[in-house]
């Protein structure tokens, strides 16, 4: 398929999803592992700037994609080994979330089928439903690319989990997380994880709940640097910011405080090492103790 072609091509599949495709949840079964689906089942995303005529396809990419492509073929391998990410759509089909100029390129070869990873991201109306049903008006985020989720080869780590939730979950998590969890639920806090990672939010409250823990809410998929996120993501956060009156926003070396209606802030510093938790739920003390005066 040549360039003109495939441009042609993605704007008329664009149009086809329009005002009929919308995101479905996926069961556990389906999420469970990597699938091979057929190209053809793949649609792509129309807030994904790869399908904005004023931006489009990297043909350069594409290519760079094809060659490996043809490459691992001919030695029996799958085309590419990092799965697309996608959602399932209704009537049929599935969104990329991830992985456009590898479809593109798997597509343009006509490849059979090939690896994918179907996960649930939150939509507004799962949003709306925690919002609706949260009885509190002070909320904490967390980072969990940067600040929840750390390298094995970090010294400060809670203990991996034991068998079988260690199958499902392999991640590893900083050292007091869910102590600090724990005590922020414990004083009237909802906890809102982001990720820029494309994972189900089903998977990351479950995984949480395995360390007997709540989080209220889990936003992943939402790039820093997208210009297809940034609009999408300015209105999931208004949404969610328009609930609370205050907000703690935890970070590796400090607490920022902030309140909506008096439009004031305070900012309290945390040792990022071995006392990060120990600090933090100190900071969540005195700021308790202080609103009861």
């Amino acid at each position: 398929m040549a360039k003109s072609e495939f441009d042609t091509f993605l704007q008329e599949e664009v149009k086809k999803q329009k005002g009929v495709a919308y995101p479905v949840k996926a069961s556990l079964f389906e999420r469970m592992r990597v699938k091979k689906l057929a190209c053809t089942k793949l649609h792509p995303n129309p807030e994904d700037e790869f399908t904005f005529p004023d931006i489009g396809p990297n043909y350069g990419i594409i290519s760079d994609y094809e060659k490996m492509i043809l490459d691992n073929l001919r030695a029996n391998l799958p085309p590419f080994e990092e799965p697309i990410m996608v959602e399932k759509l209704h009537p049929h089909g599935y969104l990329i979330l991830n992985g456009h100029h590898r479809w593109a390129a798997a597509l343009r070869l006509k490849v059979g089928k090939v690896p994918v990873k179907i996960i649930n991201l939150a939509l507004e109306s799962d949003i709306r439903k925690i919002l609706e049903k949260s009885k509190h008006d002070k909320r904490a985020t967390f980072d969990m690319d940067e600040v929840v989720f750390r390298s094995e080869n970090d010294a400060y780590l809670e203990k991996k989990l034991g068998f079988p939730y260690s199958l499902k979950h392999k991640k590893r998590i900083r050292l007091g997380i869910p102590a600090l969890f724990y005590t922020l639920s414990k004083n009237g806090y909802d906890i809102w994880l982001y990720s820029s990672a494309y994972e189900s939010i089903e998977d990351v409250r479950d995984y949480f709940r395995c360390y007997g823990v709540h989080v209220d809410g889990v936003i992943t998929g939402m790039a820093k640097d997208k210009k297809s996120t940034a609009g999408s993501k300015a209105g999931v956060e208004k949404l969610i910011a328009n609930k609370y009156t205050v907000t703690l926003h935890v970070d590796n070396d400090m607490i920022l405080r902030t309140e909506k209606n008096a439009g004031t802030f305070r900012k309290f510093s945390l040792d990022a090492g071995e006392n990060w938790s120990k600090e933090a739920i100190a900071v969540i003390g005195e700021l308790e103790k202080n609103s009861e005066k």
